[in-house]
């Protein structure tokens, strides 16, 4: 691992309880990282651990196999050889971009850095505006540019906290998958922090939920969704609720039986045995609900929110359980009103019952 996190720990004077508790994971090189969770889970925290601008309680950080941080070890931040790209883009106003670019360098010559600047500046599509000012650019711009200026000494490693947040949310997943390219095209090994789950699946190799301090799941986009390691993790990744079901062996088979029928012929289930008398919450997905007419369970509409190509409703059944589902933009009905629904389950996620 090029980056390597080991039961790391981070205090503040005055709390009694660690702000960062016994986090773990590693990172290879080139890859991004995402860290997201809600405000003041701890992940801005962990950044500046990374960075060397907090000391670790317990645990250590590894950088190409070398300790930066431990309770014996504390790296300066500047001798870390890492580039941060902040939430304010924290660019000089009195200095046009080339300078700006150029401010990490000033250890090269004229030459090497005016070279090195053209070569950053191209990498994030800003050829040519060396001898603008910051103000003169748009916000997406302004955000190359301090990309730009973090890559220019070609860091080991890359620190980006929350760098889209003051962007439109259309501009900030186009910019995510923008970066994504770029940091590829450099080879860079990157550590993204953020709260927006579009902007980590569009960005991230390998995401981590942290949750009061705690990192719920390290995983690809697509493993969270679909096998979240906990609870936390299955609420706060997607759209979806929990709803009681219980685990019956028919057979070979393993039956599911929920509010909206038995659900079978799954590729993956546990045994009732994994829960007392087979008892527990089954998670489904917006996505596990099927808009049907002419399906026996009826719900009704009681909150609808427009996606552009889709609907996200919330539905109530006679039962008066929950469910939630991505309906085709095109099935516009009113609030209020019954539809038919079906589940359509591949793989049923379960917890403990609460």
């Amino acid at each position: 691992m090029f980056l390597e996190l080991s039961q790391l720990s981070v205090a503040y004077d005055g709390r009694s309880q660690p702000v960062v508790r016994n986090v773990s994971f590693g990172l290879h090189a080139g890859d991004i990282g995402v860290l997201i969770g809600p405000s003041g889970c701890g992940k801005t925290t962990l950044l500046r651990a990374v960075a060397g601008l907090e000391p670790v309680a317990t645990g250590s950080i590894k950088l190409a196999g070398q300790v930066v941080s431990s309770t014996q070890i504390n790296l300066a931040p500047e001798a870390r050889q890492m580039g941060m790209v902040f939430q304010d883009y924290a660019l000089f106003p009195h200095l046009d971009v080339g300078r700006n670019v150029g401010f990490g360098i000033a250890h090269l010559s004229k030459s090497e850095r005016a070279a090195r600047v053209a070569e950053v500046l191209a990498l994030v599509g800003l050829s040519g505006h060396e001898a603008r000012f910051p103000h003169e650019l748009s916000g997406g711009q302004q955000q190359r540019v301090a990309l730009a200026r973090a890559l220019a000494p070609k860091p080991r490693l890359l620190l980006l906290d929350e760098p889209f947040s003051n962007l439109d949310v259309d501009l900030r997943e186009r910019l995510a998958h923008e970066v994504r390219s770029i940091l590829k095209a450099a080879q860079t090994t990157a550590l993204f922090v953020t709260h927006d789950q579009l902007e980590a699946f569009a960005i991230g190799d390998t995401v981590g939920v942290i949750n009061e301090g705690q990192l719920h799941q390290w995983d690809d986009a697509y493993t969270l969704y679909h096998r979240p390691a906990s609870r936390f993790v299955a609420e706060f990744i997607g759209h979806g609720v929990f709803t009681p079901a219980t685990l019956r062996q028919v057979g070979d088979q393993v039956v599911v039986h929920t509010v909206l029928g038995d659900l079978t012929n799954m590729a993956e289930c546990p045994l009732p045995s994994a829960f007392v008398d087979g008892a527990c919450d089954v998670l489904l997905r917006a996505d596990d609900i099927v808009h049907d007419d002419n399906a026996p369970i009826k719900a009704e509409i009681i909150r609808k929110a427009f996606r552009g190509a889709e609907f996200l409703y919330t539905l109530r059944l006679a039962s008066g359980d929950t469910v939630m589902a991505h309906v085709p933009s095109h099935h516009n009905h009113k609030i209020g009103e019954w539809i038919g629904i079906r589940a359509q389950v591949d793989h049923v996620v379960t917890f403990k019952r609460v």
